[in-house]
């Protein structure tokens, strides 16, 4: 399907999109993308930030495996370790959020998760059902689901206990809610950038292109194999 895009004003007028750094000039502009209206101001390249800063995210959890077997049976298992990946990865997926549902509704306020559950309910349905794979160990995970009973997701409720009332609820910052968290943040920042590549070419990007062009590529956490280019040679 291709995407329908214009500006919201002439292409060669530039605005400027204000941040809490440095301003970054752009051109504001409005269309179709995956049959939704999105708005976004774009530069001449999409940053990467947010997919270095998940791949970090990713990383850490990665090491983690030196310490952890990553196994059902060790689902339960809380560390200071995972609390500090919990916060750090939840925390990134309210800001990679509330990018992504202001792209699709652009009148919206946007101030938890609630109304963010509401937008992608309506406009981006198919992210509730994203599945997460960790090959190394035969294990599968659905961040979302809890979203199609229009409920918040278990690690979320959890996030906020660690941060609110740690001692209390410590022993939720488990690697059951740890893998779920940094799960949620990449399928949130795969449709992030996939809606930010459609923009930037004018095109209806599929998820195979958006993460062609996210280097490096994740290698612990996966979504499903139809989502990538194969790197079989022969």
């Amino acid at each position: 399907m291709t995407s329908r895009l214009k500006a919201s004003s002439p292409p060669s007028t530039s605005a400027v999109l204000s941040t809490n750094k440095p301003l970054v000039m752009g051109i504001l502009v409005e269309g179709i993308c995956g049959g939704n209206l999105i708005y976004m101001i774009i530069t001449l390249n999409t940053a990467k930030h947010n997919w270095n800063y998940f791949l970090a995210i990713e990383k850490d959890l990665a090491n983690l495996a030196q310490y952890i077997e990553f196994e059902e049976s060790n689902l339960g298992t809380f560390w200071i370790e995972l609390a500090h990946i919990l916060l750090s990865a939840s925390s990134e997926v309210d800001v990679i959020m509330k990018q992504l549902c202001s792209f699709l509704s652009n009148n919206t306020p946007l101030e938890n998760i609630n109304q963010y559950k509401k937008i992608i309910s309506e406009k981006m349905p198919e992210l509730i059902e994203e599945k997460v794979f960790i090959n190394r160990y035969w294990l599968t995970f659905t961040p979302w689901e809890n979203w199609k009973n229009w409920t918040n997701p278990d690690w979320w409720s959890s996030y906020n206990n660690v941060k609110h009332h740690r001692n209390d609820c410590f022993k939720e910052a488990n690697l059951q809610n740890t893998i779920n968290s940094v799960g949620a943040l990449l399928i949130s920042v795969a449709y992030y950038y996939k809606v930010a590549f459609s923009v930037e070419k004018w095109v209806d990007v599929n998820f195979k292109e958006t993460f062609h062009n996210l280097e490096p590529e994740s290698t612990f956490l996966k979504l499903s194999d139809q989502y990538y280019y194969s790197n079989l040679v022969v």
